[in-house]
């Protein structure tokens, strides 16, 4: 009986280091494409944000078409009181309810500017009522007042508006005197022209 014996011996093909250093080359080329690529689509997506960011904001909101006018009075000065006030009108198509006008006054001390809303006496306008407004203030603590908004409804929304002159202050009245002279009281008797009294004679 032969044992037959088989010896298996590991031998290292010959070029597989070749092998080996292309398929590494190969798979950095890949992994450079993939980083390539990949920040390609990424620029390429901010700047299509970008863009239609910009076209966003670009884009203007359309103008609402106002609903009232305010005309604004003169101021009238009443002593130490200064009364600011004028007209609302409703010029749209629907009532409007609880209208108030908003003021920006200034403050004479520091120049600091408040806030004040006025109701209409009318608590709601009807299309094309008017309604009117007035707010009494102290002259040495106030220095101006203007118009800023005009507010409806219980949470105050603001309400698309157009401002004009409303009436002219009135021209103030100057008190005449009237200045008497008493004239000198003549002297009976005498003569205009008088040694004492000499005067020429044409």
């Amino acid at each position: 009986m032969t044992d037959s014996f088989h010896e298996q011996t590991f031998v290292e093909p010959k070029g597989s280091f070749g092998l080996r250093l292309v398929a590494g080359i190969s798979a950095l080329a890949v992994t450079v494409a993939v980083f390539i690529g990949y920040a390609y689509l990424r620029r390429r997506h901010a700047e299509n944000s970008g863009s239609a960011l910009s076209a966003a904001q670009a884009k203007p909101e359309p103008k609402k078409s106002p609903k009232a006018i305010v005309l604004v009075d003169d101021a009238l000065m009443q002593g130490s009181k200064t009364i600011v006030g004028g007209t609302v009108r409703n010029t749209s198509a629907e009532p409007l309810g609880q209208v108030s006008v908003e003021l920006d006054l200034t403050r004479r001390k520091d120049g600091t500017a408040e806030k004040k809303l006025v109701p209409l006496t009318a608590s709601q306008l009807e299309p094309g009522q008017e309604g009117r407004y007035s707010l009494e203030l102290k002259a040495q603590e106030y220095s101006s007042a203007r118009l800023v908004g005009l507010r409806v409804g219980p949470d105050a929304s603001p309400l698309a508006y157009t401002s004009g002159p409303g009436q002219k202050r009135p021209p103030e009245r100057l008190e005449g005197k009237t200045i008497i002279v008493n004239k000198p009281a003549s002297r009976g008797g005498e003569f205009l022209n008088s040694p004492n009294n000499p005067a020429r004679v044409p």
